[in-house]
């Protein structure tokens, strides 16, 4: 029987156009009150408590000078967000962490991963190769040292995997490309015995897993994407694999403030 449970943390504010990121072009004009302007979304981490190792789920956005100007304008952080401070609200240290799983290497998931000095540190090869030579494109995203800026996660010794992989006792990885080269997802297996998946951005928003049925769609594609057919294949495969929309724990979902309000702790024995 697991004894684990998941802590969502929030780590700031990302503003982004719903069009432009959230939702792909195809599917506006099915989409009702929807709006066409910048909302500003959580940038959520999950520590995952209880087992024979303390993991976090990726360590969140940058503050709001470095988010602001290299990124997103709008983005911020407010004063005790960043990913040490949260930590400290429930506890724990930088240092008590022994496992940082990346779902992926952009910006806002990766900042002050140089305090987690005792962690091993996980991200997909096929990521991690991609963060290390990136398309132009991808510059900012990975924060690439021609913008004359480091990236949180250069100086790691990153160990890497592929396919479906145990991480620990009750937690494993598996693929979930097409936000990114080599994007992965985090499933826990929860003291109330169930499963959850922390799915990173391979799943934007809860919006992306409704059918449109006027375009034929079993899903709502993203607007932001390395490879749509992969990424159309990752939200399909995790809306199929998870028991329900409540056992998918996204990054950037509004509606996991709510959620948090009312139930800190996710997965605990009931």
């Amino acid at each position: 029987m697991s004894n684990l449970t998941i802590r969502p943390l929030n780590t700031g504010f990302v503003p982004t156009n719903p069009f432009q990121y959230h939702y792909h072009h195809s599917a506006a004009p099915f989409l009702k009150d929807v709006p066409n302007e910048k909302v500003a979304l959580p940038v959520l981490t999950y520590l995952v408590e209880g087992g024979e190792k303390l993991l976090l789920v990726d360590t969140g956005m940058a503050w709001t000078e470095r988010a602001n100007e290299y990124h997103h304008p709008g983005s911020w952080q407010d004063p005790g967000q960043d990913i040490e401070s949260m930590l400290a609200s429930a506890g724990y240290k930088c240092s008590d962490v022994d496992i940082v799983v990346f779902t992926h290497l952009h910006w806002d998931h990766v900042f002050y991963a140089e305090k987690f000095i005792n962690a091993t540190f996980i991200a997909h090869k096929r990521e991690w190769d991609f963060a290390n030579n990136p398309i132009p494109l991808y510059y900012k995203s990975y924060e690439a040292p021609i913008l004359g800026v480091k990236s949180p996660v250069a100086d790691l010794e990153m160990k890497t995997v592929e396919g479906e992989t145990e991480i620990m006792p009750g937690v494993r990885v598996f693929e979930s490309f097409g936000h990114s080269p080599g994007h992965m997802s985090v499933e826990v297996d929860c003291a109330d015995g169930d499963s959850y998946i922390c799915v990173g951005d391979s799943i934007f928003v809860l919006g992306n897993l409704n059918p449109v049925p006027e375009m034929h769609y079993d899903i709502t594609p993203p607007g932001r994407f390395y490879n749509i057919v992969e990424s159309w294949k990752s939200i399909a495969y995790q809306k199929a694999r998870a028991k329900d929309a409540d056992h998918l724990l996204l990054c950037h979902d509004e509606t996991m403030l709510d959620r948090i309000k009312e139930n800190p702790i996710i997965g605990a024995a009931k």
